[in-house]
């Protein structure tokens, strides 16, 4: 019944306010998400609201940010929350260079990352022999000769003759990798292995270190390294294929735990083999790898030939793994002498660093990137690596 002494409007705009408030109270709840982060502060990165309290996700997919109250009509029986009790929440890293199995490994190794001279690096390798089965392969990566505090004795070029590690590790092969993965130190034993002597050649684009007579002194410069780590290896074989396998499992494992721990939820992988792009599938398969993999394809023109169109994949495992572009290097890193330089080094006049790839073969990999859809990523640190490179994209 409308009250005659009170103007039509009153009622109109009465009509509207309880419409509203019925269509809002019988507003469908949102479904219940699968994770919920609240009363924190999260940097969203949208400047047009640049902080929240809180977001909600479902299926790896976030669908809401706002405040904490918003962000409550999410929750429901399942749905797993934190608390961030006023703490500090950003997006996950992507790290744009790494190498994701070679993480892995690294927790395998000995770490060489603070050893302070060539001394330090012969005492952690005579510990780990004590530790070690007669014959086991010691590994070790992170040393970087410009760090040590003193010029080991006797050196070539700055790097260490490998008596000293040869003396504290007779029986066992010993590789020890630069900081940079572009050099590499090797004992007696792991030349034996090898079959490394001073007539063996220089591989192309790489370097044996020799001293004065023409012997080796146990390092391997850029694509030299090759010569140990394949007949290495096979001495390997011994072991059976349950653990080759649960090793291998075992890199991927502690690769994602140490990438997750520090934040990188994305990684892009530069250059992993088709063998180790099966093995991210597995794992995957298994539900066990939470990073996201963007993997750089390292394998020959030959091969990228006759693989190329299986192994390019796109967001396989819900986002998890895309194999979209092909590594190649046409020269080697600064730290080791490496680097393709227009002038000598100057503080190694005899050098002006490796030509790794050759030209050639980078013009082929080009084409078969062009024919089949793949980015090309070409590790170039000289001058002149840079130069050929830009010339080979034009």
């Amino acid at each position: 019944m409308i009250h005659k002494s009170l103007p039509y409007r009153f009622y109109f705009i009465a009509f509207i306010i309880g419409s509203v408030l019925l269509v809002s109270g019988c507003a469908k709840k949102p479904e219940p998400a699968d994770f919920v982060i609240t009363n924190g502060k999260l940097v969203t990165m949208d400047e047009a609201k640049p902080e929240a309290e809180g977001l909600a996700a479902r299926k790896g997919t976030i669908v809401a940010i706002g405040t904490a109250v918003e962000i409550k009509k999410y929750i429901g029986p399942s749905t797993e929350v934190i608390d961030l009790q006023g703490r500090l929440a950003t997006p996950g890293l992507i790290d744009a260079h790494l190498h994701f199995t070679g993480i892995g490994q690294s927790k395998l190794s000995l770490d060489l990352t603070k050893a302070k001279s060539w001394d330090d690096i012969v005492a952690l390798v005579a510990e780990a022999v004590k530790k070690a089965k007669p014959g086991e392969l010691i590994t070790g990566r992170g040393w970087h000769q410009e760090k040590w505090d003193k010029t080991p004795e006797p050196n070539v070029n700055g790097l260490p003759v490998h008596d000293g590690l040869s003396k504290v590790s007779p029986d066992n092969p010993v590789l020890l990798t630069h900081a940079s993965g572009h050099s590499s130190l090797a004992n007696a034993k792991a030349m034996e292995i090898a079959k490394i002597t001073a007539k063996t050649p220089n591989p192309a684009g790489g370097e044996i270190i020799k001293d004065a007579k023409g012997r080796p002194i146990g390092a391997f410069l850029e694509t030299a390294q090759g010569l140990l780590r394949g007949p290495i290896s096979r001495t390997l074989s011994a072991r059976t294929a349950e653990e080759r396998e649960a090793e291998r499992l075992k890199v991927v494992e502690l690769a994602n735990q140490e990438c997750l721990a520090k934040g990188l939820t994305s990684v892009h992988d530069a250059g992993a083999g088709s063998g180790t792009i099966e093995l991210y599938k597995k794992v995957i398969d298994q539900g066990k790898l939470g990073v996201r993999l963007y993997v750089m394809l390292s394998e020959g023109n030959k091969q990228l030939l006759e693989k190329a169109a299986e192994l390019k994949l796109a967001g396989y495992g819900n986002n998890h793994l895309s194999v979209r572009s092909i590594k190649r290097l046409i020269d080697g890193a600064l730290g080791a002498h490496g680097a393709w330089l227009l002038e000598p080094y100057e503080d190694l006049p005899t050098s002006s660093g490796l030509n790794t790839d050759s030209i050639e073969e980078l013009k082929e990999t080009a084409r078969i990137s062009l024919e089949k859809g793949f980015q090309l990523g070409v590790h170039a640190n000289g001058d002149p690596a840079n130069r050929e490179t830009l010339n080979i994209y034009e």
